[in-house]
């Protein structure tokens, strides 16, 4: 889903009155992003609060012949979690579907209900295990244009369950991956074509799942976050920032729409700038319920309560954006360094052709005119951020760089100790 397919930057093509209520109600992270630009890595990164290169998922998305999984010895939110919290994870998982290891229930959960990658691969079937099941789950054919009311009703089903202890849901809805099917009862209902009404759909199911916290009284009690895996493919709308989905370095793939509720504790009607991403959902989470982060395990992410609750400025000195296992832009609070991009069969090395690209993302969110001739001194501190980046996570490779013209980097047959 796009940083502009909701609220007034949807200019009405896609009414999204119950995310406009959360945001009204909430706070809006307004420079979030996701963990990388596809939905591997990235669902990978916010589940264990690294950067993916780590977990060994870093390249590319897992396809439907893919033996790689999500290591078990990675520590996920619901692990994490899981002493004193009721986790499931209902929807997609995309984190590997081969072996003993694969089901979400092997990863902390103790409920899963979903499919095992986007709905455009095949075979497409639903699983439904609980931690604890002696047999492996046989999987049920899937109707795309009933998945999302499927989850949504699970979903509200775990919830009210467990409305009388702590609980952790991951409701990870397919759409609006494409191909866009909505159900029948929101076909043809937005201005923005198939992709609009499922976005339509999306919205209802958040009016729901809020609607059935409050009904429960525990809408104090349960912080909620909205937010996608990356940004919009070939449909949905960017908000003006540039590229999409699996693009290079730029906004447009990796900031995503992010809204914070919690009523009484997550302040109402604030929109934040302070940069934040979805590997900081296991620290903070972690904070929140008075848990202790994993020990002996490497967080890239941070802790973010304090922004949430009390508008505190952003941990972070720098987040690292990834197109595959490559470092290609790094973001501080007010600056963004750009060191790759996509053009025609090519992926470039910007500084080597002598195109440092240097962004005031205060000034220029869009991306449109590097600044780097005006700012020498920020532009080699986050050159030589980038590099520091790149060295630092070389030994984790799987894949050689597609970056042609990019420094080389040793690259390490062996994952490290991390």
């Amino acid at each position: 889903m796009g940083y502009g397919d909701w609220g007034a930057a949807a200019r009405g093509a896609i009414r999204t009155p119950n995310l406009e209520r959360m945001a009204r109600e909430g706070t809006t992270l307004t420079d979030f992003y996701a963990g990388a630009n596809i939905c591997t890595p990235s669902r990978a990164a916010m589940l264990t609060g690294r950067y993916a290169v780590r977990t060994g998922l870093g390249y590319g998305v897992i396809l439907a012949n893919d033996k790689r999984v999500l290591p078990p010895s990675e520590v996920t939110i619901a692990k994490a979690l899981s002493s004193r919290y009721g986790t499931a994870l209902i929807g997609k998982w995309h984190l590997g579907h081969t072996g003993p290891d694969w089901l979400p229930t092997q990863h902390g959960f103790d409920y899963y209900y979903g499919i095992p990658y986007s709905h455009d691969m095949k075979p497409l079937a639903i699983y439904e295990t609980r931690r604890g099941d002696s047999a492996p789950p046989s999987p049920r054919p899937a109707e795309i244009a009933q998945l999302q009311q499927q989850f949504c009703e699970k979903a509200l089903e775990f919830i009210s369950a467990n409305h009388e202890r702590p609980f952790f849901l991951d409701l990870a809805l397919s759409a609006p991956h494409l191909p866009s099917i909505p159900s029948a009862a929101f076909r043809g209902k937005s201005a923005a074509g198939a992709y609009g009404d499922v976005v339509q759909e999306i919205d209802s199911i958040v009016g729901r799942i809020l609607r059935r916290l409050s009904d429960l009284g525990i809408a104090r009690e349960t912080l909620v976050i909205f937010t996608s895996d990356n940004g919009p493919w070939f449909e949905g709308a960017t908000g003006g920032l540039r590229q999409r989905k699996g693009g290079g370095g730029y906004e447009g793939a990796y900031r995503v729409p992010a809204i914070a509720w919690q009523p009484g504790s997550v302040p109402a009607g604030r929109r934040s700038d302070a940069i934040g991403m979805s590997i900081d959902f296991l620290p903070t989470f972690c904070a929140m319920a008075g848990i202790a982060p994993p020990a002996g395990v490497t967080l890239d992410g941070r802790d973010l309560s304090a922004t949430l609750l009390r508008g505190a400025p952003s941990p972070h000195e720098e987040l690292l954006l990834f197109n595959d296992e490559d470092v290609v832009a790094v973001r501080t609070q007010r600056w963004k360094l750009v060191a790759a991009d996509y053009y025609r069969n090519y992926f470039m090395d910007l500084p080597s052709r002598g195109y440092p690209q240097l962004y005031d993302m205060q000034a220029d969110r869009t991306e449109s005119y590097s600044v780097a001739d005006r700012h020498p001194d920020v532009t080699a501190d986050l050159t030589a951020r980038l590099a520091r980046a790149r060295q630092t996570f070389a030994p984790f490779r799987t894949h050689s760089s597609t970056i042609i013209g990019a420094p080389v980097i040793e690259q390490h047959t062996e994952k490290p100790a991390d």
